[in-house]
């Protein structure tokens, strides 16, 4: 198999993982596996560095390809972000309800003896 069959096969691959949406529970072993196959097809993108694509019959598919990997990576990433927003709203409140009254603690009012 050729460097350009290698890159195409990766490509595939880490498109139909791509397809997949998981749960919750899913993810961490989800984004491994991306990972791994966005390695994989790192690789056979510096073995095709020598080759001039542009004049190969499946460049369109490989276009094709890159774009649709690229709007899945963003939608997973969307993914991602909305978690970590919830996890830190999550946060915030925890502190809201160990310390309830932290938002209206001020020193206004208070007196300061300066006698020894």
């Amino acid at each position: 198999m050729g460097e350009v069959e290698n890159f195409l096969d990766a490509s595939e691959k880490l498109y139909s993982h791509l397809a997949k949406n998981p749960s919750e529970n899913e993810r961490t072993e989800f984004i491994e596996q991306v990972n791994e196959l966005l390695d994989a097809r790192e690789e056979a993108i510096h073995a095709l560095a020598e080759i001039d694509l542009s004049t190969n019959s499946l460049y369109t598919h490989l276009i094709e390809l890159d774009r649709g990997i690229n709007e899945r990576l963003d939608k997973i990433m969307d993914l991602i972000k909305g978690d970590l927003k919830d996890l830190q709203q999550k946060k915030r409140h925890e502190g809201s309800y160990r310390n309830p009254y932290a938002a209206t603690q001020t020193i206004d009012g208070m007196y300061f003896d300066n006698k020894k």
